[in-house]
């Protein structure tokens, strides 16, 4: 199975997509040799209940800017997308709905269910995105890559190295196995093993991993690092800086509670601040 319908979400209240991430996403596509969709929402402004603010301020006027702000940047968007991907070869298609900024996440999730692959651009500031990416990985059914940040991570998007931490864990094998076509295209697979971070839960080692990976045709590499007392996300991203890796697989830990997403260490930094192209599956 190959990734041969990938989807990206495109923000566009309060703060649009940036370019970057867009030519990021249809990079990766390319890189895939996939066909990729973007689905973009004209966000729905909710006029505040306050009789006083309403007294104090032209209520509808500002709503309707609001509105008309979300509308352009969708249509916006969706231009410099099409244009984008008809240029690599990768277009499949444009989505545009109409929602509240509570309900995007759950609608992207909802098309999320039917496509092989789904890509979030990743701002630095904590903003809709993040809560997206976790109802995506959570809630979907299917893997999740999310993209930093331009100009903080420079590199052009590639399959060159990629690395996989391996935990020997359920969400470990679930991501492997869902980013195999994926791994299958990287020129070099690096196994990374933390050890002294955590109780592994099986003896079954990297090596193991290796072979079964070989087997796909997949060049492979082990990598075993000493946390020597750092926390888990500073060693991701010393090792992916050592191997100048262009994007990290890795299973996603967490739960959902009360709608609110309870995350494990590395997959809460790897959100926060992806360091690389972050592939993530639960």
């Amino acid at each position: 199975m190959a990734f041969e319908d990938i989807l990206v979400s495109l923000t566009t209240y309060p703060e649009r997509t940036k370019p970057s991430g867009i030519d990021d996403a249809v990079a990766l596509a390319a890189a895939l040799e996939s066909r990729i969709s973007a689905i973009a929402c004209e966000v729905k402004v909710p006029a505040p209940a306050s009789p006083l603010g309403s007294a104090l301020l032209n209520v509808p006027a500002l709503v309707s800017a609001e509105l008309k702000k979300s509308v352009a940047a969708a249509a916006q968007e969706l231009a410099e997308f099409q244009k984008a991907a008809e240029q690599r070869g990768v277009f499949q298609e444009v989505i545009l709905e109409k929602c509240t900024t509570p309900e995007f996440p759950d609608l992207v999730t909802d098309y999320a269910r039917l496509r092989d692959l789904t890509v979030v651009p990743m701002p630095d500031v904590d903003t809709v995105e993040r809560w997206l990416a976790e109802t995506l990985i959570f809630g979907s059914g299917r893997p999740t890559v999310v993209l930093p940040q331009r100009p903080r991570w420079s590199k052009a998007v590639a399959l060159n190295t990629v690395v996989v931490a391996w935990d020997f864990s359920r969400n470990s094998a679930r991501a492997v196995a869902d980013a195999l076509p994926l791994l299958k295209k990287a020129k070099l697979v690096c196994i990374l093993t933390v050890n002294n971070e955590k109780v592994f839960t099986s003896g079954r080692s990297g090596a193991e991993l290796a072979k079964y990976l070989a087997r796909h045709g997949i060049n492979v590499v082990l990598d075993e690092v000493d946390a020597a007392g750092r926390d888990i996300a500073t060693v991701f991203e010393s090792h992916l800086t050592l191997r100048d890796a262009d994007l990290l697989v890795m299973g996603a830990y967490g739960h959902s509670r009360f709608r609110e997403f309870v995350l494990g260490g590395a997959t809460r930094s790897m959100l926060v601040r992806p360091p690389v192209p972050v592939f993530l599956s639960h």
